[in-house]
């Protein structure tokens, strides 16, 4: 059974209506992803991928991670070599999979697309955020359990 399209133009009103930037329903096995840029902020030529968001959906309130759609630039970041791998949300950033576990990257590590370079928490929600570029990891910006905010930069891949 298809999602139906009256609810699909609602949910479109609603992600124009509000300040949010992304908003994913998930009902039953069918999905639908909203996302829009930030209008103060300049559109980047490809936009990295956002990993998956999960919202409740039926009886009760729907549980949501709302991205901010407004957010200033530092007026001067520094350029790195390579590819900066930037938050696609806030929350707070893990570097393994569990207290105790060998982190998911480090600094030399050679990565590829689709590896998991943390994982960012939000409204109880575990995001993993993936690699979108292969290569080495040069620097690695957060720590294990540093709060991060929408677009702060994770790493950079060379």
């Amino acid at each position: 059974m298809a999602m139906d399209i009256r609810k699909i133009k609602k949910l479109i009103e609603l992600l124009e209506e509000s300040n949010l930037a992304e908003l994913e329903i998930k009902e039953g096995e069918e999905t639908i992803r909203l996302s829009r840029w930030p209008k103060n902020l300049p559109m980047p030529s490809a936009v990295p991928a956002a990993p998956a968001l999960h919202y409740a959906v039926g009886g009760g309130v729907p549980a949501m991670s709302i991205a901010p759609a407004t957010g200033a630039s530092p007026a001067a970041e520094p350029s790195y070599d390579g590819t900066v791998v930037r938050s696609p949300m806030v929350g707070t950033y893990y570097a393994a999979s569990a207290p105790g576990a060998s982190a998911f990257v480090k600094v030399g590590q050679q990565v590829k697309v689709g590896d998991t370079l943390g994982i960012i928490e939000a409204m109880k929600m575990f995001n993993p955020i993936e690699c979108e570029v292969a290569g080495t990891i040069t620097k690695i910006f957060v720590e294990n359990g540093q709060p991060v905010e929408f677009d702060e930069p994770l790493v950079v891949v060379q």
